[in-house]
Parts: structure tokens; sequence; C-alpha cells
């Protein structure tokens, strides 16, 4: 029986990633020089960018980000518009190419970004909120704005007709007053009272 890797379905092979990027940017130099359109990235290449970018937002840096698969996106889109400038003869430490750092590296900024653009929106928001300025939700016909029709006093104008033409005139008669509770007072005198009764009654059986 095969033994299931330990590395995962998510694991890239960095030799592999590196000499197929390579081999893309070396086609891409031909297909210029050439004149013609420069090729599309490969099936394995575009699979190994979702891998590096799903492996780094399930990181602890941002995992708790709702907007993860925003980040990912954005990432693999960066990755790719990056492959064109990726440069094959730059010198590592190894000697060899390291693709995967690299594209790392691209995704980790772009996931950055992600989070200074959605916070930036959720400042706008707050702000937004707090200034509770109604006249941002103004209708408007053409270039011209219709005063005093905004988006909020429709609303609250449509609340009131509601409660006046379904709630208030259902029925012209009065609602029915809450029956009034008895106080504890009267029960207890109440008890008393049927006791007394009762005794009564027993002294003149006897």
């Amino acid at each position: 029986m095969k033994k299931r890797s330990k590395r995962g379905e998510n694991y890239i092979n960095n030799a592999d990633f590196s000499d197929a990027v390579a081999e893309h940017v070396r086609g891409v130099r031909e297909d210029k020089a050439a004149g013609k359109e420069p090729r599309q990235i490969s099936d394995y290449i575009a699979e190994s960018f979702m891998k590096i970018t799903n492996g780094l937002s399930r990181s602890p840096n941002f995992i708790n980000y709702t907007y993860r698969e925003d980040m990912v996106m954005d990432a693999v889109e960066n990755c790719i518009k990056a492959i064109a400038n990726y440069d094959i003869d730059k010198p590592t430490r190894t000697g060899k190419p390291n693709s995967f750092s690299y594209f790392t590296q691209i995704s980790y900024f772009a996931f950055l970004r992600r989070i200074a653009k959605e916070k930036k929106q959720s400042d706008i928001k707050k702000r937004l909120i707090d200034s509770n300025d109604t006249s941002l939700f103004a209708d408007f016909d053409g270039d011209d704005m219709k005063i005093g029709t905004s988006m909020v006093e429709g609303l609250r104008q449509i609340e009131e007709q509601f409660y006046d033409d379904e709630l208030c005139t259902k029925s012209d008669e009065p609602l029915p007053e809450k029956p009034k509770k008895k106080s504890a007072k009267k029960k207890v005198a109440k008890k008393r009272s049927a006791k007394k009764v009762a005794t009564d009654l027993n002294n003149f059986l006897k």
C-alpha cells in the first residue's frame, strides 16, 4: 500500500517550480524577440501560485481576516504580473533560482496592500456613520439633486404612513384596558373571610 505523503497537496517542489518559471521566462523572451505575442503561463505555474498564496493566507498573520479570499486573488494576480519581470540570472545563495521565495514575497506584499485598502474602507464607513450626513443618500435626477427627497427621509415617511394607515385605522374603538391585578392585601382578606365563614358553619353544625 502506497504511503500518503506527509507534505500534503499544497507542497511545492522549489526546484521543479523554479525550473518551470525559468523556462517560461526564456520562452517569453524568445516570443518578444520574434515579435510574437508572449505566451501564457502553464497550468503548473498557475496551480503553484494558488498553492503559494493559499498556504500563506493560512499563516497566523492572515488566517483570521474575513476577506482572505480577496487577498489570495490579489496575490495571484500580482504573481502573474510579476513573472514577466522575474530575473532568472540574478545570483542567489544556492546559485539556483529561488522562485518560491520570490513569489511568496510578492504575495506577502499583496496581502498587506489588501489589508490597508480594507482598513481604509472601514474608516470611511465609520466616519460616514459618525457624521450621520443623510445628504449623501439623496436621490439624483440627471445632474440635479432632488432637494428634501433623500432616501432616509423617504424611509421615514413610509414608516409613518404604515403606522397611520395599517395600525391606527384598523378600528375606531379604543383598545381594551388591561385587567387590573388584584392586590395581595385583597387576596389575603378574601382567604380570611372564607376561613371565618367555614368556622362559623362548623360551630353551627356541632
